[in-house]
């Protein structure tokens, strides 16, 4: 695995690779149970901006024993009110480039998704978690607040009195309980992560790009608005999708009985 992609340089602390359509980036601080450091903020900002035109999917996850047991806290010692507020939006910047990238992205979790770790898997689009993850938000304990959008993400995922409480508390969840919560989206067994999310994104990359792009910019747009400016939008959306030269291809591909029907797996 090269930490290089098409001449892009990324710290030690990342590592990527691209197969076919895949490409499949790796948290690599497993000494530090990959804790999230600046560097690694601005490496994740880095190659999402600079992805291949081939890629069609990312996957992304952690390396060791752990996805990402979130902010590295020895950033914190020195930093002030303004130094604070620019440091949160380095994460905004780099976290807005997997949820309003160029491609899906799939995270495959394990070990601890906590803090930050949690605020990053909360990007992604499609969660797979092996039966070792868990999830927290220790950051009452420690005397800060989430700052990698978790505010704005996990409500929308898990509900605010959830959030709240965990933030409170200091719950910890499992990946089972995940499931149920919508923070897992799929469930496997330990080891099997990585193979289950290069397929997901192996399927996903094979969907057409404009009908991927409208999943990830449109889809969540539209579940935010009033109902009749929803309904517009999905119909806009829906006859640009559609009037693709690909789509219509694949269209005339499935009535003439060329293409697979959908089946229960």
């Amino acid at each position: 695995m090269s930490s290089r992609l098409d001449g892009l340089s990324l710290p030690p602390s990342l590592t990527a690779e691209i197969d076919g359509k895949v490409a499949t980036l790796r948290l690599n601080r497993a000494q530090n149970r990959n804790a999230l450091d600046d560097e690694m903020v601005a490496g994740i900002d880095a190659f999402f901006s600079n992805l291949p035109a081939k890629v069609g999917a990312v996957v992304l996850a952690g390396d060791g024993e752990h996805f990402s047991a979130g902010l590295d806290l020895s950033e914190l010692k020195e930093r002030d009110i303004r130094a604070g507020i620019a440091h949160s939006s380095t994460w905004h910047r780099a976290f807005e480039k997997i949820q309003y990238g160029r491609v899906p992205v799939v995270a495959v979790l394990h070990g601890a998704v906590v803090g930050g770790g949690l605020e990053l898997a909360a990007a992604a689009h499609v969660r797979v978690a092996e039966s070792s993850a868990y999830y927290a938000l220790p950051e009452g304990s420690r005397g800060i607040y989430v700052g990698g959008g978790g505010s704005v993400r996990l409500p929308r995922l898990i509900g605010v009195a959830r959030m709240m409480d965990m933030m409170l508390t200091g719950r910890t969840y499992s990946a089972e309980e995940g499931l149920a919560m919508g923070l897992t989206t799929y469930l496997v067994e330990a080891g099997k992560g990585l193979a289950k999310g290069v397929e997901l994104a192996q399927r996903i990359a094979g969907n057409t790009e404009l009908t991927n792009f409208a999943i990830m910019h449109a889809l969540p747009r539209i579940a935010e608005m009033a109902p009749g400016s929803g309904f517009a939008m999905e119909a806009l959306i829906a006859s640009i999708a559609q009037a693709d030269p690909e789509a219509k291809g694949r269209l005339k591909d499935f009535l003439e009985k060329r293409a697979p029907k959908v089946t229960r797996s």
